[in-house]
């Protein structure tokens, strides 16, 4: 875990120059830390990004104590996983670090609003989307079987064309990464889920 201290401690500063409590806190590996329209998009939630570059299911359960120590948000939205699978992690492992981390979040902050978006498909990642749908498959039956105030957010079929292959449009060139469309993408379905009560959110 040593290879992300340096960005942990970089959102660490961040946090402790907080002049206000955040609503939302974005969680989880670069997918999120590259979202840079974030805080204009979910303005009214008053949104956080705590994404951290490469950062794994694993690692955002390793780092949570130290980056939420002073934070007390309203709720948390998470993405992560797809950076396990790719250093060759196994479906039920991933499975077992989210649990992980949602214990850690029930732990210190009770049945707030949580929201875990899907892992997504992506071109570079390709050779290993049997992994990434069965990953899903496996936390989107455990928040259906465990309840409480947490959704699946599915960002996935969206992402996919009617053959199921990941859309180009929605990904930088390196097959990866999202562009801007992608977020704006992101953006609109995660506002449904808020809108639908899935998350159940108060604007400032």
């Amino acid at each position: 875990m040593q290879w992300y201290e340096e960005e942990v401690k970089r959102i660490e500063t961040e946090i402790a120059g907080l002049t206000h409590e955040p609503g939302i806190v974005f969680y989880g590996s670069s997918s999120i830390r590259l979202w840079e329209s974030l805080e204009d998009d979910f303005q009214e939630y008053d949104p956080l990004n705590i994404g951290f570059g490469g950062s794994t299911l694993a690692a955002c359960g390793w780092f949570f104590e130290r980056l939420f120590a002073n934070l007390n948000p309203h709720a948390i939205i998470v993405y992560a996983g797809d950076n396990d699978l790719g250093d060759g992690r196994s479906p039920e492992e991933v499975f077992l670090f989210f649990n992980e981390l949602v214990h850690l979040i029930r732990q210190r902050f009770g049945d707030i609003p949580l929201g875990f978006i899907s892992i997504k498909p992506s071109i570079s990642r390709w050779d290993i989307v049997d992994k990434i749908r069965q990953t899903n498959r496996l936390i989107e039956a455990g928040i259906k079987k465990t309840g409480g105030n947490i959704c699946y957010i599915n960002i996935y079929d969206s992402m996919t064309d009617k053959a199921g292959y990941p859309k180009a449009e929605f990904l930088e060139p390196d097959g990866l990464h999202i562009t801007e469309k992608g977020y704006q993408l992101w953006k609109d379905i995660i506002l449904k889920y808020i809108i639908n009560g899935n998350l159940n959110l108060l604007k400032r």
